[in-house]
């Protein structure tokens, strides 16, 4: 009776909205006890409301009453510590709305720690004891908490489901096997259970395996991102090394025509100031001979005249003039002329290997090593696992396809159709993508009629230009089955393979983007393999139709 008495002071000291004893007890005015900081959190959630409640009671307050803390309360709690008694261990805690209660517990319920799939009803750990106590209940089947135990009743019988019914793929009782399931195909539920149990075991083991390849083919990508990162540092590095080599070296270029034309500037002007300043002389010496000449044409006395004039007379020649040559200044323009030239040509090099530089960039290849390839298809129903549904792009359609309702069905028109201008739409060549792009595993078929070839290719085939870029089947970005009514033929990269098989208006195709297979079928009452391809797709490929004469179409259809 004394743990009874304590018992009823735990609950009576406990918050029942942490299910723990006290802490800075508070009275509101409804007289309900709690943790201060439990019941502050709680009216901070309704401060929108503006009304603030008890969580037991439901009583509302307006305004937010003013927290005050029980001191008597604490003191209490307190000495209820002081014994030693704290609030209800953990396997007798009581169960919260997340929490399984117990069934046989009344009033405040407490957590279940099992549940029992024979008496289907849950205990607490004192509840549970004469399950391990009684001979008869030791035998009974004990499970982790549920709250699903009324799932194993039948809503009919009102009877446990021990049995499973193959037919229908359902949980039976035993009186429903005498009933709507007599004749059926019936196992203990216990040996499904197991039977599906090794079945789980193989898809965990497959997915386990598929876990580990996916780890190895990622930490072989971390690998390969830090290859790229590193490569592409170092050819950074070295380019920027090379290019100011390039640079030194055009600047020192620089600085030898610059010294060149600055000395030979000076050679020039030297030679033009010598010409110069003896040209000067030769006028002084002109001037002064001028001014004997005219001092003697003014002489009165003629025999003195005639005796000076032979002296004064006599003219030298002028020894300068015949050297002075006024020549534009042909040499500065024809060195200019020669480093024009030069830059011309470095321009045009730079030019061509830049185009090789970028399509060496772009030849950068990441790709995961080729996995084991699972085994294909063979049943319609292993096919129909992997069925797709497509839909055209219309914005990659040539302006003379009509796409149908639905851009499922393209058809080949002799008049144009109004589309809008897109950059992916193909204008050399009558073909259309899928909006869709392909990984993974897919199968899909085609109904056509005329000439038309069924192709898959990479989402950045060329879409104009030459006609070789954008053609599938006819570069190294698509390929293409090409369908004739007596014949087939594949394409890839310019080489034609030639494919036998039974004619057909239908065409299946199956692609394995990771293992690299793409097959391509004739469907009609059976499947027939016509082509297979075993290559490593490095893009994400998308469906695609051509077309090769008028009326011609292809749709895509749900496979048969």
């Amino acid at each position: 009776m004394a743990q009874k008495g304590v018992q009823l002071h735990q609950e009576n000291f406990s918050c029942s909205i942490c299910l723990d004893l006290l802490k800075n007890p508070v009275t509101i005015p409804c007289k309900h006890n709690y943790c201060m900081d439990c019941i502050k959190t709680h009216w901070d959630e309704e401060d929108q409301t503006g009304s603030y409640s008890c969580p037991q009671c439901r009583k509302t307050f307006i305004p937010r009453p003013v927290l005050e803390k029980n001191i008597l309360l604490a003191e209490l709690v307190e000495e209820l510590k002081k014994t030693g008694l704290q609030a209800a261990p953990a396997d007798h805690c009581y169960a919260g709305p997340e929490d399984v209660a117990c069934d046989v517990c009344t009033g405040r319920k407490l957590k279940a720690i099992k549940s029992c799939l024979v008496c289907l009803v849950s205990y607490c750990k004192k509840h549970l004891q004469p399950h391990y106590d009684i001979v008869q209940l030791k035998k009974h089947k004990l499970v982790e908490p549920s709250k699903n135990l009324q799932q194993l009743i039948c809503s009919r019988h009102d009877e446990v489901m021990k049995i499973f019914c193959r037919t229908d793929q359902q949980s039976i009782c035993y009186l429903c096997l005498m009933d709507e399931h007599k004749g059926h195909e019936t196992v203990p539920a216990a040996a499904e259970r197991a039977e599906k149990q090794k079945e789980l075991e193989v898809s965990r083991q497959q997915i386990q395996q598929r876990i580990q390849d996916g780890e190895k083919d990622v930490k072989l990508l971390q690998q390969e991102v830090e290859a790229i990162n590193g490569s592409a540092d170092k050819a950074v590095e070295d380019s920027e090394k090379i290019f100011t080599e390039l640079i030194r070296l055009i600047q020192k270029r620089s600085s030898d025509v610059k010294q060149q034309i600055r000395s030979q500037q000076e050679t020039e002007v030297s030679r033009v100031k010598e010409l110069q300043e003896k040209l000067e002389q030769e006028i002084t010496e002109l001037k002064r001979k001028d001014g004997e000449l005219e001092q003697l044409s003014h002489t009165e006395d003629h025999n003195q005249f005639l005796h000076n004039y032979p002296s004064l007379s006599a003219l030298s020649e002028s020894t300068h003039s015949s050297s002075i040559n006024i020549r534009p200044l042909r040499y500065f323009k024809d060195l200019t002329a020669a480093v024009s030239e030069t830059r011309d040509k470095l321009q045009d090099i730079l030019t061509e290997e830049w185009t090789n530089i970028s399509l060496a960039a772009t030849d950068v290849d990441v790709s995961l090593p080729k996995p084991k390839p699972e085994p294909e298809p063979k049943s319609r129903a292993d096919f129909l696992k992997y069925s797709h549904e497509f839909t055209l792009d219309s914005n990659t359609a040539h302006t003379r396809l009509l796409l149908s309702k639905g851009n499922r069905k393209a058809t080949l028109m002799k008049q144009q159709q109004f589309y809008s201008g897109h950059p992916d739409r193909f204008t050399q060549c009558y073909q259309v993508l899928s909006r869709e792009s392909l990984t993974g595993r897919c199968y899909w078929e085609v109904e056509w009629r005329e000439l038309v070839y069924v192709a898959v290719a990479y989402k950045n085939i060329s879409r104009g230009r030459d006609a070789d870029e954008c053609l599938f089947g006819f570069n190294n970005k698509s390929w293409a089955l090409y369908c004739d009514k007596t014949r087939y033929t594949f394409h890839h990269n310019k080489v034609q393979t030639d494919v036998s098989g039974p004619p057909s208006s239908r065409i299946g195709v199956y692609l394995d983007h990771r293992a690299g297979i793409l097959s391509f079928y004739s469907v009609s009452k059976t499947r027939t393999l016509l082509h297979r391809v075993q290559t490593t797709f490095t893009q994400p490929l998308c469906a695609g139709f051509g077309f090769l004469v008028y009326k011609s179409a292809a749709e895509f259809v749900k496979p048969k």
